[in-house]
């Protein structure tokens, strides 16, 4: 079989090329996969997430991030509301679609860029005072919400009686309290009475502190552009920056103690969340293969081939990852704008190969209870955009982006 071939040729290669070696600690739940996960830097997190059936992993994610950040500078847990975001934005979305003749994306998906809009237009609020679960579910399901709220606004957007009334906006936002909960204008928390502005103000984080990256050729570096993925709705700017400094950000991020709110495409066969892994395998080329694996492979269906990079059973040689490979994926949307999460620590394989450790919420019924290791090459050629504390940056590369900057 080719995958055999595939990992005996891996066993080789690193045998003789990997020279770092995992730390010594207990490793990280040893398993059947093959892999065996060494952590060597946990950033502390809050709880963890379950977006269930809903398309708000943008959401749960930076969320998390945030509260990874306020639990960073002032050592409070907190657990802040993903429907009270969710609200807003399903609101101000429904409005720019109108008013772009639906000439953009109207759905459930948005970006880590989503979370600050809110925070600095309406506020935050705790989990506690919206949960957003008012339809009779204890976990969220927005299926029938997104179908209810697509039919509206394709509807008002034909505009049957040849110009907008003044009660269309205000029957959408009925329909999205309705499912999640009219939006709180004031609340107790903790023994203190808040609007969600003066709450947002009292968690002790700026949105202006906190800086979104990019790593592609179509715009030049060291500058700012919207990046053209559908569910950039609030045409958000991100700062271009090389790979290489790219991936220095979050490495750098992770070693003082910050987490990085991560968009990536989860599509690859390489992605399998069940067993905890992300790896980017490459295809063993025609001559490393002996006659009868050249054979074999020569008959088979790219499809086919496909489904033997699916069945991984430890590491794997991986591709090697360049700007412009990076670049035609993205192009050829090959990588596209799938999944948000937030990336909370490091670890080494068994061999010694480095993976980001990644919290997911996709909730923890998986190997490692909602985290999953992502290895280097799949982060570089996979990632849309990550989002980073300002003071995560390495000085050299702020200081040539700082004009950028708020």
């Amino acid at each position: 079989m080719l995958k055999r071939f595939l990992i005996a040729a891996v066993a080789i290669a690193l045998a003789t090329s990997a020279s770092a070696k995992p730390q010594k600690a207990e490793p990280v739940n040893p398993d059947s996969t093959g892999f065996t996960f060494t952590d060597i830097i946990n950033i502390p997190v809050t709880h963890m997430g379950d977006q269930n059936r809903t398309g708000t992993c943008w959401c749960f994610s930076t969320n998390s991030f945030f509260e990874n950040e306020i639990l960073k500078k002032t050592g409070k847990r907190v657990n802040l509301s993903e429907m009270f975001v969710v609200n807003h934005c399903y609101r101000d979305k429904a409005m720019k679609y109108i008013r772009m003749d639906g000439e953009i994306n109207f759905a459930q998906g948005g970006s880590a860029l989503d979370v600050p809009y809110v925070w600095r237009n309406y506020g935050m609020v705790p989990e506690e005072v919206y949960s957003g679960l008012n339809y009779g579910d204890d976990s969220h399901n927005h299926s029938e919400l997104a179908s209810v709220l697509t039919s509206y606004v394709g509807s008002v957007k034909t505009l049957p009686q040849k110009k907008l009334t003044s009660a269309w906006h205000r029957g959408l936002c009925a329909v999205i309290d309705a499912y999640l909960g009219e939006l709180p204008t004031s609340f107790r928390h903790e023994g203190v009475t808040y609007t969600p502005q003066t709450y947002a103000a009292s968690l002790g984080i700026s949105m202006d502190d906190y800086v979104p990256l990019t790593s592609f050729t179509h715009h030049p570096f060291d500058t700012k552009f919207i990046m053209e993925v559908a569910d950039n709705w609030v045409w958000g700017e991100y700062v271009n920056i090389p790979l290489d400094d790219f991936k220095a950000v979050v490495d750098n991020a992770l070693e003082n103690g910050f987490s990085v709110a991560w968009a990536a495409d989860v599509s690859e066969p390489g992605w399998q969340w069940k067993n905890g892994f992300a790896v980017l395998p490459r295809e063993i080329k025609p001559e490393e293969m002996d006659s009868t694996e050249y054979a074999r492979w020569s008959k088979i269906s790219s499809k086919e081939r496909t489904e033997d990079l699916k069945v991984i059973t430890g590491p794997v040689p991986e591709i090697e990852v360049t700007q412009q490979l990076r670049q035609e994926w993205f192009d050829n949307h090959e990588t596209t704008d799938d999944h948000g999460m937030v990336i909370v620590g490091k670890a080494r394989d068994q061999e010694g190969n480095l993976y980001y450790k990644v919290k997911n919420s996709w909730n923890t019924n998986q190997l490692y209870d909602g985290y999953i290791y992502v290895s280097e090459a799949y982060f570089l050629g996979k990632t849309l955009d990550i989002c980073v504390n300002r003071e995560a940056i390495p000085s050299h590369i702020l200081n040539r982006i700082s004009h950028l900057l708020p």
